[in-house]
């Protein structure tokens, strides 16, 4: 009897270990992915997407605002901002591929392919800057952020060992970057590719050459 109840709690201990580490895996990477590493530990997590959207965002003044603030408030203030940012991306289906300083990546069709990735990554655009805006206001401190949008091939998949990351590659990502790095803070710069793929659903305006 004393053997048997031994190694049941053994085994619910195993259990709750078990439940988690799924969750941190779920916290790293998205659930199919995580599936995939989960029953083929050995297998290369790579895949080519014919058709996804990437977004890069950055807040505008940061560094000044870094040097301005205590740490902690600092790291409150950013925590605070991606948390929102967090919970767009989940309400829209969309993939938090990472952060980078105050940078924030997204990418629509990824890895679970879907049609309105463009879509639907603009209106996640849309909806971090009112966010920024209703922060900023109860912040009393503008705050404002740089998003850029392009449309286009991406290779997908997951990188090291220790830390590892789900990330996306190739020019797609590229040119997404340097839409928000060109781009006017408070507006949404996106490529022609973005525009031709969701102009039925928002307005746009010529940004010139």
């Amino acid at each position: 009897f004393i053997h048997r109840r031994v190694i049941r709690e053994q085994m619910a201990a195993l259990d709750v270990e078990r439940h988690r580490s799924e969750s941190l895996l779920l916290n790293v990477l998205p659930r199919r992915i995580a599936e995939r590493l989960k029953n083929e530990p050995d297998t290369t997590i790579a895949d080519r997407f014919p058709s996804a959207t990437v977004l890069f965002s950055d807040i505008v003044g940061f560094t000044e605002l870094s040097a301005r603030l205590a740490p902690d408030d600092l790291v409150r203030r950013l925590d605070e901002v991606f948390s929102r940012f967090d919970l767009i991306a989940d309400e829209l289906e969309l993939e938090k591929i990472k952060t980078i300083g105050d940078a924030y990546m997204v990418a629509g069709g990824v890895p679970a392919r879907r049609g309105d990735h463009a879509t639907a990554v603009c209106e996640m655009a849309l909806r971090m800057r009112d966010s920024l805006a209703e922060l900023a206001a109860r912040m009393a401190e503008p705050i404002h952020v740089r998003i850029g949008i392009h449309t286009g091939p991406v290779v997908a998949g997951v990188i090291g060992k220790k830390k590892f990351i789900y990330d996306v590659w190739g020019d797609t990502v590229n040119i997404a970057s340097r839409m928000e790095s060109h781009g006017v803070p408070g507006s949404i710069q996106v490529s022609e590719a973005t525009y031709e793929a969701a102009k039925a659903s928002f307005e746009f305006e010529p940004r010139g050459a």
